[in-house]
């Protein structure tokens, strides 16, 4: 854990010294996506290696989805309750604050 918040804390303070070249950004932008692309694959063979997890992909696969729903609509009802309550009070050119 620690040296995952060193490596963190080093991206970070390399970053806002970097971060005013825009080259070194757009080559920080393709090795991330690489990055993340590389690891995804890895994270699929591990997944198709893991014979327990292949066993139960009907079980797991169901729980993700319903997990995944149950966000989804947890996070729109969220914001839409955000909406309500923050942005429906329009006011109209020349209203009284009340």
């Amino acid at each position: 854990m620690v040296t995952v918040l060193v490596l963190m804390t080093i991206g970070i303070l390399l970053g806002r010294f970097l971060g005013r070249i825009p080259v070194l950004l757009k080559a920080v932008e393709k090795l991330i996506s690489y990055a993340i692309f590389l690891l995804l694959f890895l994270l699929g063979i591990s997944v198709g290696v893991n014979k327990n997890i292949i066993d139960n992909l009907d079980k797991i696969g169901m729980k993700a989805v319903s997990i995944t729903f149950g966000a989804v609509a947890g996070s729109v009802l969220v914001l839409w309750i955000l909406y309500k309550t923050l942005f429906s009070t329009y006011r109209k050119e020349g209203q009284n604050d009340k």
